[in-house]
């Protein structure tokens, strides 16, 4: 069977990234196909030495990293930079993640490399933004969850909590690669048509600020409507999340849970409610969901879900990663690939879209480092053996 391709075959990008916005971004360039180069330092992506670490090998890093090749530069050298400079003439796309201004002083800017490749697509992915009064502060996505207001945000939906909660999963991160990469994409689209290259200047801040489209909104026009918010429902054994959110799914919760009465009950009604903000279900949301716990609580999370599914209802128990993992659904849909790092196998997450024609799927190499260095500069830029030994005994690569 022949092998698909994928729609960014013979598209190279040069990755100057590290820890996960970045590496996130191109990490799905490369499942599409492209050539992605990453471009480190003798020490490496910090990313490679965070658990869970096998005989000295971070799955973490694997999984953001896997499906490109790794060249070892060291920038603060003369020499190295000629030959970054030598790579982004080959180049179609450049992402880097550094400080604002860390690029400029290398010579390494969009300015500069633009007059050496007029089509090259740039891509500065920051914490505040390229310019501005915060573009220097230091930005990790805790504290873009803090200083966006995402946090306190979130704080406001919870119960009897004072302090904001705390942060493991990286949103501004991953929601920021994901944008840098959509940012790419639609400039690769206008350079076909112009044939002339971009500068995309993606913030993590701006990521977050504008994922919350309702939030933002409340900020300017504040309303005392108490918004319905999904909560867990308590089941024998665990929780269930049910979502009602339209008139024909809570009649087919009423149904289902074998209340058929709540759907003429004048509590529940999709009618505006005497205060005229929202509907009389929306302001008796905490009554419905104490009925659903009520209901819930002589039924396992199991068979809880198995009810409401074949009533129509919207509605999950809560997994664990590792079920959801595991769930028949998902392996089927082909949401995981499987790759090996040398010391064995292990699941990473493909693309969350997939294409009919061409392939998006994880590929099945992870780089050691500088392990590509010597095949790049003698296959790609033409060096010779001499010339990258000269390099290499002046620590330029590695």
């Amino acid at each position: 069977m022949k092998q698909r391709q994928g729609v960014l075959d013979g598209v190279r990008v040069l990755d100057f990234t590290t820890m996960m916005s970045g590496p996130y971004c191109t990490r799905m360039m490369a499942d599409l196909g492209a050539e992605v180069i990453k471009v480190e330092s003798s020490e490496g992506d910090f990313m490679r030495a965070r658990v869970p670490l096998r005989q000295g090998k971070s799955t973490y890093f694997a999984q953001l990293n896997c499906g490109k090749k790794s060249v070892v530069l060291d920038l603060k050298t003369p020499e190295a930079r000629a030959v970054a400079r030598d790579l982004v003439a080959k180049a179609d796309v450049l992402v880097e993640n550094f400080r604002p201004g860390v690029m400029k002083r290398l010579g390494l800017d969009y300015d500069t490399l633009s007059s050496i490749n007029p089509r090259l697509v740039y891509c500065s992915i920051s914490g505040f933004g390229q310019d501005g009064p915060w573009a220097q502060r230091t930005a990790y996505a805790p504290v873009l969850h803090a200083a966006s207001g995402y946090d306190l945000a979130n704080l406001g939906y919870q119960s009897g909590l004072e302090r904001p909660l705390k942060t493991g999963i990286h949103v501004a991160d991953v929601l920021g690669g994901s944008l840098a990469f959509g940012g790419i994409q639609a400039a690769l689209v206008g350079r076909a048509r112009t044939g002339r290259g971009e500068y995309v200047d993606l913030s993590l801040m701006d990521s977050v600020l504008g994922m919350m489209a309702y939030e933002c909104q409340t900020a300017q026009f504040p309303s005392d409507f108490n918004r319905p918010l999904f909560q867990p429902t308590r089941a024998k054994d665990g929780f269930v999340l049910i979502a009602p959110v339209s008139q024909n799914t809570f009649e087919s919760l009423a149904k289902a849970t074998g209340h058929p009465e709540w759907i003429d009950d004048p509590r529940f009604s999709n009618a505006p409610s005497a205060g005229g903000r929202g509907s009389c279900r929306e302001a008796h949301w905490s009554e419905l969901m104490a009925l659903l716990d009520e209901w819930a609580s002589t039924r396992a999370a199991e068979e809880c879900e198995a009810v409401l599914s074949a009533g129509g209802v919207p509605c999950s128990r809560y997994l664990t990663i590792a079920q959801a993992m595991a769930e028949p659904a998902i392996v089927e849909r082909g949401s995981f690939a499987t790759i090996n790092d040398g010391i064995g196998p292990f699941q990473v997450p493909n693309p969350a879209f997939q294409y009919r024609h061409s392939t998006t799927e994880a590929k099945d190499y992870v780089p050691e480092l500088g392990a590509d260095t010597d095949a790049l500069l003698s296959e790609l830029l033409g060096y010779t053996k001499e010339q990258i030994d000269t390099l290499r005994r002046g620590k330029s690569v590695a």
